[in-house]
């Protein structure tokens, strides 16, 4: 190596221990930000994903391009940001699939916890308990009975192995202590067709899907699958009301950047998405969705942190319990 190119690499190292050559990230944004949905376009998470970018790029004074970079149980999309510059100009929101694909897949190309920085929690999505409408329990409690008197012969739906309506589907037969007809679909929108069309007996799954076939009556609903009712549905019990636990789950999508990309702009990001949960039109239209924002305690990169190493310590096992074979 030359004198003149040590002396230039000792320039630089001196230049980053003072801070100075990260004074980019003061600037950021100065450039259009994209945000990867690793799901195809029209669904409930590209719904979401959308929302947010428009309130965030107000923020941020930057326009916000979603990218749908679908297939492979999101993993596609994930991995392309993975493997993007730490720059703050490529960003992932995704939802539970984050931490579960762990035991999906015996090769996953990335680390969901290693190889990203997280920004925050954005939207929780509440699930629901329903079933065809001439289901014959006329309320939760007599849903229940029915359900454990007879297990064997009621099918329950979901959107795929891993989906969010599987979990939800495994925690709920957990904690009834049965076992229903598991039948797994190629996404929620033809199981819940076949709920209404009365082929199916009953599914769980959220509220952005379930809400408009509960209103114009062509689906019962019956339980919230958490701790406590929803404002939104007042009139929904939660199981623990009906004497068993066990039964919580709620599919939250959170914002990512790739490992390394620096705290500067992660503060940005943050403030961007802090901003984004108390937009009024944030908070509209995600609740014509049936789903809500996060507080601004959740918005928050530790939170999010957390939260992801919850899902994968206690989702994981239902899937591993269940007998799930990684791809």
């Amino acid at each position: 190596m030359t004198t003149s190119r040590i002396f230039l690499g000792l320039i630089l190292v001196g230049l980053g221990s003072l801070g100075i050559g990260s004074a980019w990230a003061q600037d950021y944004p100065t450039r259009p930000i994209t945000m990867v949905m690793p799901y195809a376009p029209g669904g409930p998470g590209d719904v979401i994903t959308r929302i947010y970018a428009a309130a965030m790029q107000k923020a941020l004074g930057q326009q916000i391009v979603v990218d749908n970079t679908a297939g492979a149980s999101g993993t596609i999309g994930t991995a392309k940001v993975a493997r993007s510059k730490p720059d703050g100009y490529t960003l992932l929101m995704i939802h539970v699939s984050h931490a579960t694909n762990l035991a999906m897949f015996k090769n996953l190309s990335y680390s969901p916890v290693d190889d990203f920085e997280p920004i925050g929690l954005a939207t929780e999505g509440p699930m629901v308990v329903v079933a065809r409408r001439d289901f014959p329990a006329k309320d939760a409690k007599e849903f229940v009975a029915y359900v454990r008197d007879n297990a064997a012969k009621l099918s329950m739906g979901h959107a795929g192995v891993g989906s969010a309506s599987h979990l939800c589907s495994l925690m709920f037969m957990n904690a009834l202590n049965v076992q229903l007809t598991s039948v797994p679909y190629k996404g929620a929108a033809p199981a819940l067709n076949d709920v209404m069309g009365g082929q199916l007996d009953v599914m769980c799954d959220q509220t952005t899907s379930t809400t408009p076939a509960t209103t114009s009556g062509r689906v019962k609903a019956y339980l919230v699958a958490g701790k406590t009712r929803l404002a939104s549905l007042p009139d929904l019990p939660a199981l623990p009301e009906l004497g068993t636990s066990g039964f919580d789950i709620s599919i939250m999508f959170g914002l990512y950047a790739p490992k390394g990309t620096p705290k500067a702009v992660i503060d940005k990001l943050t403030v961007a998405l802090q901003a984004a949960i108390k937009d009024p039109d944030v908070k509209s239209r995600l609740g014509s969705l049936g789903a809500l924002p996060v507080t601004a305690e959740k918005a928050r990169p530790d939170y999010l942190r957390a939260h992801l190493k919850h899902e994968i310590e206690t989702l994981n096992p239902l899937l591993i319990k269940a007998g799930v074979q990684p791809d």
